[in-house]
């Protein structure tokens, strides 16, 4: 279990069905390499953030070709890991690749164990059978289970609510359950290809960790002049999240995280609808969400080689079939 510093500036909520109590707000690690913020912000954002009670922290492989992660791991020392509850993501589709990646983050970061590693960028249908094939990523994140590299395992995706719903059917078949799955969750969501109607409920169901993402997509969102950065927040605190993870680049960032933590209230459905209806027309055909609508996201449709190679036997039907 996490070391964490009760902090009466933080909410803290259960994490599924993990036992695992985390922070409300999480850390998200991209923002930690921006070309404006320097390794010594970043350490002072990451450590403040937990001085005040933020514990969970959100990194992965491919964010900003590991600075992400070296900066956590460096921000990290000195006791402070033992005060978070610590997630990074793999691209990985193969077994080879996945484990590559996994002893590579472990690196970055300075640890020898990370609390939760989830399969990144879960965008396509065939993403599932990849990563659930005797070959595919499953089996090495289960031997990094069993060998103390790793502690949970989750999912994440940005895309389509039907390809998370493929996710879970074709873990299920193979007889595994999630601890966590991490969606966008954010005001316009609630207008196009809904995560929030038709995922989270599943999610609820299974008491499965729910992580919520891209709250103001990089502040997107805030260009359709519809929301402040707080009502985002709130909706997003609103929904049965255990983590709404927000980047955070620099202090007032920070401070404003804070700030909707101190001024939130459970919202009755009246102010859902008079939120959601600010968005309606802007949400409509999914414009400020193009995480769902193009490409420009998809780190892993830019750099295919990360995925790993497909699996040996289906070359081989393939090889059969020619």
């Amino acid at each position: 279990m996490t070391k964490a510093r009760v902090n009466s500036e933080m909410l803290y909520r259960e994490l599924g069905s993990t036992g695992e109590k985390v922070s409300a707000i999480g850390l998200g690690g991209w923002h930690l390499s921006l070309k404006h913020v320097d390794e010594q912000m970043a350490i002072r954002i990451v450590r403040s953030a937990i001085d005040r009670g933020i514990t969970f922290m959100d990194n992965c492989w491919d964010y900003n070709n590991g600075v992400s992660e070296s900066r956590m791991g460096k921000a990290l020392r000195d006791g402070y890991r033992d005060q978070v509850f610590l997630m990074t993501k793999i691209d990985g589709r193969s077994r080879e690749a996945a484990a590559k990646q996994i002893d590579e983050s472990l690196q970055r970061l300075q640890v020898d164990c990370v609390d939760l590693v989830q399969y990144h960028e879960i965008l396509r249908f065939e993403d599932p059978h990849r990563i659930f094939d005797q070959e595919g990523a499953h089996a090495a994140c289960l031997e990094a289970q069993k060998a103390g590299k790793l502690r949970y395992i989750g999912f994440t995706g940005h895309k389509d609510p039907y390809i998370h719903l493929h996710m879970l059917e074709v873990a299920d078949q193979s007889g595994f359950k999630f601890d966590t799955v991490q969606m966008p969750l954010n005001v316009m969501d609630a207008h196009y290809r809904s995560f929030a109607k038709l995922v989270v409920p599943e999610l609820v169901k299974r008491n499965i960790g729910i992580l919520g993402m891209k709250s103001m997509a990089n502040g997107i969102l805030l260009n359709s002049n519809t929301v402040t950065p707080i009502e985002c927040l709130h909706y997003a605190l609103n929904l049965p999240t255990s983590v709404v993870i927000t980047g955070m680049d620099s202090m007032e960032i920070l401070e404003q995280a804070f700030e909707a933590v101190r001024t939130f209230h459970p919202m009755t459905e009246d102010q859902v609808q008079t939120l959601l209806s600010k968005t309606a027309e802007a949400g409509a055909r999914g414009e400020f969400e193009p995480f769902k609508t193009s490409s420009i996201f998809d780190g892993t449709a830019q750099h295919p080689d990360w995925l790993g190679q497909e699996p040996q036997r289906l070359q081989q039907l393939m090889s059969a079939a020619g």
